[in-house]
């Protein structure tokens, strides 16, 4: 048991940032939008937040408030460098997949060389949040050990933001007409909803949520803007497919993720993992993925029109 209370609140952290990018690529292609452009827009999040998180530090350097802004400016940026894909693919019919390809190129070329040429280096260090314990709650015997000890700001706040992801998709207009627009465009058409505006609306937040999630990432366990988010954007896709494009399914298959990538990483320090080889641990999400998607390929729950370009007045 000590050896969960330990492991667990590194294990959430790693599942804060994926499930908030995997949220967002949920909301791109219910509205018909593949986004594989994910990580990318992750790698422009970081940067932005890490330049102005490490600009404000120089003269606030033990404000909270500071960390918050770089989270809003992440998000801001990721919104705007989104707009690139959804032109891409919305406007112009371009392939989504290699649109989604060219943002993650953009994004790792040009993210490097403005850090090399503002600091020197590709590197931007930041001083990131601080664990905290939630008063009262952090009290709970087990659970209270398990979620309310030693836990960052940012893990309420994605919470939050599933809870009221999940309440937009299913209980609002919008939802309705998101989901619509994914799985039969032409019919939402006819009921006289415009589908392009749609479409923007689903990358714009999946942009937001990425760029967020490569926030968190740099402000939680990272520290530091390197150009890479290290493939996690790519593994935010997986956990949309395992989860069927559903949040709660999202929620679950990223916690999976978190977990088992977690426990690889400190298997070397537990006596009982130590005799499995660190790659097979690695591999195991990986593998249990691709078996889940063969298994569960006839019922797979996807948007009928995700990928599929939409030409307003064709049928």
């Amino acid at each position: 048991m000590d050896l969960i209370l330990q492991i667990f609140p590194y294990a959430i952290a790693y599942t804060i940032p994926l499930l908030i990018v995997a949220l967002g690529g949920l909301f791109s292609e219910r509205s018909g939008v593949v986004n594989i452009g994910l990580e990318g827009l992750m790698v422009v999040g970081g940067f932005s937040s890490a330049l102005t998180i490490s600009k404000l530090q120089e003269t606030h350097p033990t404000e909270t408030w500071v960390i918050w802004v770089g989270l809003l400016v992440a998000m801001l940026a990721g919104a705007l460098f989104s707009l690139l894909h959804a032109f891409a693919s919305i406007n112009l019919n371009a392939d989504q997949v290699i649109s989604g390809i060219a943002i993650n190129m953009i994004a790792g070329a040009l993210t490097v060389f403005l850090a090399r040429n503002i600091t020197g280096s590709g590197n931007i260090r930041v001083n990131g949040m601080i664990r905290s314990d939630i008063p009262g709650l952090s009290k709970i015997p087990i659970i209270g050990d398990l979620f309310f000890k030693n836990a960052y700001s940012t893990t309420w706040l994605v919470l939050i933001i599933l809870i009221i992801s999940t309440f937009v998709l299913y209980k609002t207009r919008f939802g309705l007409r998101l989901r619509a627009c994914g799985e039969y465009p032409q019919a939402a058409d006819a009921a006289g909803i415009n589908v392009y505006r749609i479409r923007y609306l689903g990358v714009i937040i999946s942009g937001a949520f990425s760029g967020l999630g490569g926030a968190i990432i740099l402000v939680t366990y990272s520290g530091e803007f390197t150009g890479s988010v290290a493939g996690l954007g790519f593994l935010a896709i997986a956990a949309l497919i395992f989860g069927q494009w559903r949040p709660l399914g999202i929620l679950a298959a990223t916690l999976f993720f978190g977990v088992a990538t977690t426990i690889a990483n400190v298997s070397q320090v537990i006596p009982s993992l130590a005799q499995i080889p660190p790659l097979a641990l690695k591999l195991f999400p990986y593998v249990v993925t691709l078996i889940a998607l063969v298994l569960f390929s006839k019922t797979s729950q996807a948007p009928k029109s995700v990928g599929v370009a939409y030409e307003k007045g064709k049928r």
